[in-house]
């Protein structure tokens, strides 16, 4: 479970927001079910209908990673190889005068848990990004202690988002509601497995709904005060019907235990996240291209620096605080201290409002921004752009668009060059590598300065950079002859 641990100096709600992300709703078949009467006002709630509906669909997942076998780096003194080497001397650079020694050191096998939630009757589960990041084996129990292998499907650091799959047919799956339709101050339930306790659901109420923390990348979490704790990542948020209304994410808390506030990440973020990991295995943002902070927060800080309090004409909406050159609001002349205030003709009061409307818009869709120009109203008309600034579908690409074969130097190599991680070039056919000038033989050791010890960190490093913003590859390595090289190799055109 991520959580937020903090004085209230140590809040960043009032840092600023990378601004502008749009997602497109996917679309699910909700559950018809027999539904219990709208609860009458003043009256005691039962929350036993919703949680005879979520619990079967609520899984509990294992993440498990294998030891490894990792060279270190670290300092070493005139005496290490005398009393400080358990895990092997591996030489020391200034001959035992200080300086860095190179270890290799076992990890031990690590496991973590948190939740799961059934979307799909073949299988499909959403979690939280965090709770399957660096996964070797992935193990799902179910409501019933049926268990199951998974694969990851996709995963996104930016909503702390991730899609996985276990073979299955007839699973019960969860009716999804639109988080939209949520109110402040309505019932809801938080089912999930904190602490390894399998199978427990807490009640509490909706407190808030577009908050943003500055912990993820694209935020408009439903605040709850049901009670989350470690554990219940990727469990379900859900609302008196049974039906699912976000995803628990993380918790608020300066002891790191529940004290009083939970975040779950709404369905209507989720089911485009989803949608795209299905259909492109990458999720496809579209910025406006903007970054920007809530007018209130921007005004108080102005006034924590003694400075005269700015008269920008409005107290809610969006305040510019920065405009990217070539964006879609730097082409409609939306300038730095403009303040949006409606997308689409929905009222924006704050920047979680906004990431929560641009939750159905993709690259190359059009919205109308409404914003405040020196206090004047304006209207513009703009067309969304993905993060590499155009407008087409981002793809991630794998290791066939470098057009090489590799494999991992021998400790003949290792020796011989006096190097002691990196993967030889054995192979060179057309693609990339063959246009940027990389030749056969050539030994790479960095990629955009992350040491390269296996082909599989290599395609790792090209899927991330792929739908980056700048998707090149920066490489230095050796040649046979121990002569340093480096090579730009760009991914797309």
């Amino acid at each position: 479970m991520k959580k937020i641990s903090s004085t209230v100096s140590k809040i960043l709600l009032c840092g600023l927001c990378l601004a502008a992300v749009a997602f497109s709703a996917g679309t699910f078949m909700k559950v018809n079910a027999s539904q219990p009467a709208a609860p009458i006002a003043g009256q005691p709630v039962d929350l036993t209908y919703a949680a005879e509906k979520a619990l079967p669909t609520v899984v509990h997942i294992l993440n498990t990673r294998n030891s490894k076998v990792q060279e270190v780096e670290v300092q070493s003194d005139p005496f290490s190889d005398f009393f400080n080497d358990p895990f092997g001397f591996f030489g020391n650079p200034n001959n035992g005068q200080g300086g860095k020694q190179k270890r290799q050191v076992r990890t031990p096998k690590q496991q973590g848990s948190g939740s799961g939630v059934i979307i799909s009757a073949d299988g499909y589960i959403v979690t939280n990004n965090h709770v399957v990041e660096g996964a070797d084996e992935l193990t799902v129990t179910l409501n019933d202690n049926k268990e199951y292998s998974a694969r990851i499907i996709g995963a996104d650091k930016t909503t702390d988002l991730a899609l996985i799959k276990i073979d299955g047919s007839n699973l019960p799956a969860i009716a999804i509601a639109n988080s939209d339709d949520l109110k402040v101050g309505e019932w809801v339930i938080a089912v999930g497995n904190p602490f390894n306790l399998t199978n427990t659901v807490t009640a509490g109420i909706v407190s808030a709904k577009a908050r943003t923390l500055g912990a993820n990348g694209v935020e408009s979490f439903i605040q709850t005060d049901a009670a989350i704790n470690r554990g219940n990542s990727g469990g379900a948020l859900v609302n008196t019907r049974g039906e699912l209304v976000g995803i628990n994410a993380m918790l608020y808390s300066e002891t790191g235990s529940y004290a009083g506030y939970g975040f779950a990440i709404p369905t209507a973020i989720m089911n485009k996240v989803v949608d795209d990991l299905k259909k492109y295995g990458t999720v496809q943002r579209a910025m406006i291209g903007i970054a920007g902070q809530d007018v209130k927060t921007y005004i108080d800080m102005q006034k924590q620096q003694d400075k005269e309090e700015p008269d920008l004409g409005t107290m809610e909406g969006v305040y510019v605080a920065e405009v990217t050159d070539g964006g879609a609001a730097a082409e409609a002349g939306i300038e730095k201290g403009d303040v949006i205030t409606a997308v689409d003709g929905q009222k924006i009061t704050k920047f979680g409002e906004l990431t929560a409307v641009m939750a159905n818009k993709r690259p190359g869709e059009k919205v109308t921004i409404t914003y405040l120009h020196n206090k004047k109203k304006m209207t513009k008309t703009v067309t969304l752009k993905n993060e590499q600034g155009n407008t087409e579908i981002v793809k991630k690409a794998d290791l066939d668009v470098l057009g090489a074969n590799f494999r991992v130097v021998t400790d003949q190599q290792k020796q011989n060059l006096e190097i002691s991680y990196g993967l030889e070039v054995i192979k060179v056919n057309n693609g990339r590598m063959k246009d940027a000038g990389v030749p056969k033989g050539f030994i790479i050791q960095k990629v955009n300065d992350e040491p390269i010890r296996s082909i599989e960190q290599l395609e790792d490093i090209v899927k991330s950079t792929s739908t980056s913003k700048e998707p090149v590859l920066w490489i230095t390595g050796v040649y046979p002859t121990g002569k340093k090289g480096y090579f730009t190799v760009p991914l797309k055109d």
